[in-house]
């Protein structure tokens, strides 16, 4: 049975999902010693944002899978590492969308009005209305960095209260910016005409410091800048001397470039700076929900299913998942196939996308091919989430091309695998019902589905071939259960397609060259499923 391990608290929800098809174990507070320990037996392993997942203890993890954290950050995982292990990393981007924009827009709120200054003022036996005169939101001009799910459900709710919306987001169109009510415009113009500023996007290294004392110095003295997101997005070294020197009106922060926060002269500011404990997921309603997300998908991998939102496995997300399933498939399957027949160290491979396929996503066949590809030397240590690194580690070439252009099938694969060996190429389709056909080996067209034992051969297309070879096998007591002839020309180059009940015994393939007419044999075994 597989073992989890649970190193940070979630609510129960998770523990019984995961209970269902595993052994789940709840150790909290661990130090990263002793999480590199006892993490060698474990099959997976369900994070919050306590638990650093460091290289070491990736390393460690000689039978993990699969990493959640439920949250939406991974900053506290090492990815790279996990991808070089073949080790999936999942979070929940969803989960506390709705948690972490309301975090903001309250921010936002109680920065304007001085809330928790007022409150610690009237407790304290004060009555200082005068101290605690604050601004309005209404009118004012809301900058949003970054329009993903939560920064587009904080324009939806700014714009409900009138606010005038600014956004910078590289990877989004004006159009779509416009549909969410704000208008798209540069960083710096951003920060220069900005009231209020949010920042809803991950820490990556061009995102680190990008608020810094530069950015500060271009914001209005009357701004106020939140950050839900990620610590490290601002400079706070820079914010606590802009802050001090009212070169901006306040800034209301969750997270930190060091969590828990340290020494930090932001402690020592007044009713201008809020602080918070990293509150943004902390709703009843978003810990279940990314309980619940995360628990599942470490499920369902468990059980050899895939995982809807892994952020180490290339344009997966979960609606193209299921569009692109049946092609997956077919690239792996073909890939599988291609590597047999090159029979050796490939040194290229070229993925052309034809047909109606050629209008999708296409990186995630180009990784399904890749992992069929070195299927058959890596056996289970390639998979979907380390493809791509152990292609290039191998030196191989990949090249993408596409041909929107429909021949035989509406849509199609075609792999050209080349080596010392020499060059093969395969096509496949998809049929009507999802059904896989190969259509085409070395430019000799057939229609064959695929099956665990095959052979392939090269001949000369010339009576008697197929019954020589025929009678050869029955001698073997190998049973054919289909066969297929493609030819270009009558009397000419064909290849010939067998599907066997059994494989072939040992040293065989010599026999079989030896035919009369037969140049060259190739056997492959797919995978069973």
């Amino acid at each position: 049975m597989s073992k989890v391990l649970v190193s940070d608290p979630i609510d129960q929800i998770g523990i019984d999902i995961l209970s269902q098809v595993a052994q789940v174990d709840v150790k909290t507070g661990l130090s990263p010693d002793q999480l590199v320990q006892i993490i060698p037996d474990y099959d997976a392993l369900m994070i919050r944002s306590g638990t650093r997942v460091t290289q070491e203890i990736i390393e460690a993890g000689t039978q993990l899978k699969i990493i959640g954290r439920a949250g939406v950050g991974v900053d506290n995982v090492d990815v790279p590492a996990a991808t070089r292990r073949g080790i999936l990393v999942v979070n929940s981007p969803e989960g506390n969308t709705i948690a972490a924009a309301e975090h903001a827009l309250a921010m936002m709120l109680a920065l304007s009005r001085h809330i928790p200054a007022a409150n610690q003022s009237v407790k304290a036996g004060e009555w200082d209305r005068k101290s605690f005169t604050g601004v309005e939101v209404y009118k004012k001009t809301l900058g949003i960095v970054g329009l993903g799910k939560i920064g587009s459900h904080v324009a939806k709710v700014a714009r409900a209260m009138e606010m005038r919306l600014l956004a910078y987001d590289p990877f989004l169109s004006s159009e779509r910016a416009e549909q969410m009510g704000c208008h798209l415009v540069d960083l710096d113009l951003l920060l220069r005409e900005s009231d209020y500023i949010t920042l809803h996007l991950p820490k990556t290294p061009e995102t680190q410091h990008m608020i810094n004392a530069e950015s500060l110095a271009k914001m209005k003295p009357t701004a106020r800048i939140i950050n839900c997101a990620r610590g490290g997005i601002i400079d706070e070294e820079a914010l606590a001397i802009a802050l001090k020197e009212g070169k901006i009106a306040g800034a209301a922060l969750d997270v930190y470039e060091s969590e828990p926060l340290g020494e930090s002269a932001l402690r020592a500011l007044g009713k201008e700076v809020i602080l918070t404990p990293h509150l943004g997921a902390s709703t009843e309603e978003a810990q279940v929900n990314v309980a619940i997300d995360v628990a599942e998908q470490i499920r369902d991998v468990l059980l050899g299913l895939p995982a809807r939102s892994a952020v180490n496995i290339p344009g997966l997300r979960p609606d193209l998942l299921e569009k692109l399933r049946p092609y997956l498939q077919l690239a792996e399957i073909l890939g599988n196939l291609i590597s047999q027949l090159t029979g050796g160290r490939v040194e290229s491979l070229n993925v052309r996308l034809q047909g109606e396929l050629a209008s999708n996503e296409s990186q995630p066949v180009v990784v399904a091919a890749l992992k069929g590809l070195l299927s058959t030397a890596l056996q289970e240590r390639v998979n979907y989430v380390n493809a791509s690194i152990e292609a290039k580690e191998r030196g191989i070439r990949v090249v993408e091309t596409r041909d929107a252009a429909v021949i035989d099938y509406t849509g199609s694969l075609r792999l050209s695998a080349s080596g010392p060996n020499g060059e093969h190429t395969v096509t496949g389709a998809l049929l009507g019902d999802n059904e896989i056909r190969i259509t085409n080996i070395d430019d000799f067209p057939i229609n064959v589905p695929p099956s665990r034992h095959m052979l392939f051969t090269l001949h000369r297309d010339m009576p008697g071939i197929i019954g020589k070879l025929g009678s050869l096998l029955g001698s073997l007591n190998v049973n054919i259960a289909s066969m297929q002839v493609g030819r270009k020309i009558v009397r000419g180059d064909a290849v010939m397609v067998l599907s066997l009940d059994d494989p072939l015994p040992d040293g065989i393939l010599d026999e079989i060259t030896q035919v009369p007419g037969i140049r060259d044999a190739y056997t492959v075994t797919l995978p069973t499923s």
